[in-house]
């Protein structure tokens, strides 16, 4: 799989693509990362990737000229034509849809994703209508640039590349993994309140997705606080069903819009 970013920071790059799963990743091959200077694609001698809004405002947007050009560079074909089967063009921006796991497994099924990022007060419009296939953002905030978002992505994305990972499992038993995925036909959870005083949330579905449960390792007793006893003694059956349940009561306490189905829905 091919990476290429566009942005006015290249050197941004330098350090979160040099480190971990994606750095092996690119030095096996599996990946291939290409970074590059907006400011290439521009065509006056101040090198200007940004204006003024019309109507007026607050801050500056970044111009559709050099993205354009910058695009059309790397595909070898005019944005209104349909990009390349197996090719996805990302605009990284906090008005975009949310990013989420199954986003980044559709991702990693496909040969080449550019992503663009955006700057200043926001990219003019015609951009995400006409040149994007993906406008994504990475959370319910505001950050200064789409550098850090897509590092994100790449490294989702990455990761649920089959080699990427020394153990293949590890992306599927995980939070938001395929295996945190509820199948309805499981019978009831149980309603009585658990240690803290909290109710087990209500039957889930495959609509529901649970965060990983709780790990513990050496040493099995940290300044008073223990180990859970059934995770000591061997017993995997009651191991898988400890774990399932106090997932469960994580995601309930730490994130119930993924139980209750109120999450927004992502790309």
């Amino acid at each position: 799989m091919r990476f290429d970013l566009i942005t006015i920071f290249p050197e941004f790059f330098n350090g979160p693509l040099d480190y971990g799963i994606v750095r092996r990743a690119r030095e096996s091959g599996l990946i291939e990362t290409r970074i590059h200077d907006l400011r290439n694609f521009t065509h006056n001698r101040h090198r200007t990737v940004d204006d003024r809004p019309f109507g007026g405002g607050e801050g500056m947007v970044m111009k559709p000229e050099p993205l354009f050009a910058a695009v059309e560079s790397l595909t070898g074909s005019e944005a209104a034509a349909a990009p390349a089967p197996g090719t996805a063009i990302v605009l990284l921006s906090a008005s975009g849809k949310l990013f989420r796991q199954e986003t980044a497994r559709r991702f990693a099924q496909i040969e080449r994703i550019i992503l663009l990022c955006g700057r200043y007060e926001g990219v003019d419009e015609r951009v995400a209508e006409h040149l994007a296939t993906h406008e994504l953002c990475v959370g319910d905030f505001v950050l200064s640039g789409g550098e850090l978002p897509a590092a994100m992505i790449i490294d989702a994305v990455t990761r649920l590349i089959p080699g990427a990972l020394g153990n293949e499992d590890s992306a599927v038993n995980e939070s938001f993994g395929e295996g945190a995925v509820i199948p309805d036909h499981r019978p009831p959870l149980p309603t009585r309140p658990s240690g803290r005083g909290r109710s087990a949330p209500p039957h889930l579905t495959t609509s529901h997705c649970l965060l990983d449960c709780p790990h513990y390792t050496r040493p099995p007793s940290f300044r008073g606080w223990e180990v859970p006893e059934v995770l000591l003694g061997g017993n995997h059956e009651e191991i898988r069903r400890w774990r399932r349940q106090k997932a469960i009561e994580k995601t309930s306490r730490n994130r119930p819009d993924l139980l209750n189905g109120s999450r927004p829905k992502g790309e």
